[in-house]
């Protein structure tokens, strides 16, 4: 995991076990860039007029993942209720995206890679909540 080698830097002690803490900031990028790229596949498609409700999804999505990201990065004076907040935050557009990609998955394989990185992205951040719980 690229975040293991950054968090093992952090000289202070962290209250959440480092490798779950990475994992969820690698699901968290790469959710993002797959979100912003079906999006722009989207974009790209004959019937892009059928897809809205996907970009749109893809692209709340790509910033909920981004926010929560560089919020599970810093640790220095964090708080559990903001961290708390955006976690489920980004749960609900992983979420509202995976379902909506996977509507459109069968036609566009984009939206399939897609739905799969939100679904994975959405189990790291659940394992971060019930560790913060």
């Amino acid at each position: 995991m690229k975040s293991t080698a950054m968090l093992e830097t952090y000289p202070a002690t962290l209250t959440l076990d480092r490798s779950l803490i990475a994992a969820a900031i690698d699901a968290l990028a790469e959710c993002a860039q797959a979100c912003t790229a079906c999006a722009d596949a989207c974009l790209s498609e004959d019937m892009v007029a059928e897809l809205r409700t996907c970009i749109r999804t893809n692209l709340d999505c790509a910033d909920s993942c981004t926010a929560t990201e560089r919020i599970l990065s810093r640790h220095t004076g964090d708080d559990a209720n903001v961290t708390r907040a955006h976690l489920e935050a980004c749960l609900t557009a992983c979420r509202t995206c995976a379902d909506e990609c996977e509507a459109h998955a069968g036609m566009h394989e984009h939206c399939r890679v897609c739905a799969e990185a939100c679904r994975a992205c959405e189990a790291a951040c659940t394992a971060v909540l019930d560790a913060i719980r």
